[in-house]
């Protein structure tokens, strides 16, 4: 198995070297919008402490990351109206896993509405779903 990356985007983003759109922050987790997002509201969480991916987060940390998705997710459906919720977490790249630091993907999801192609977000629309987000967390 490879080695934890320091230089990847998500150690990056908490190092404070690249901006982000926050919207949850605790000692162990940190919760912000994709840049890319399929759909209105679509999150990620990660855990401060490194972790490539499920093969090698500790247990405890796994747990964690997940009550804080949770906590997240039923924000975030709440913000934009969603009817469901998908909840992705990806290892290695043969399974998906772009960033290799361990995330779950959280996306509020609505009956009949397809998800979006991946695409740079305009920062002023994020900065404001963001806003919506934190005003129910």
């Amino acid at each position: 198995m490879t080695a934890y990356d320091p230089d990847n985007i998500f150690a990056k983003l908490l190092r404070g070297e690249i901006p982000n759109h926050t919207l949850y922050e605790d000692d162990r987790t940190l919760a912000f919008l994709d840049i890319m997002p399929i759909v209105d509201g679509h999150s990620l969480v990660i855990p401060k402490k490194p972790a490539r991916n499920i093969f090698d987060v500790e247990p405890d940390e796994l747990a964690y990351l997940a009550q804080i998705a949770q906590k997240v997710s039923l924000a975030a459906c709440k913000a934009f109206g969603a009817d469901g919720h998908t909840l992705r977490l990806h290892s290695e790249v043969s399974g998906g896993q772009e960033v290799p630091h361990v995330h779950f993907h959280l996306l509020p999801m609505k009956t009949g509405v397809p998800v979006r192609p991946r695409a740079m977000a305009d920062h002023a629309v994020l900065a404001q779903h963001a806003a919506k987000i934190r005003a129910l967390l």
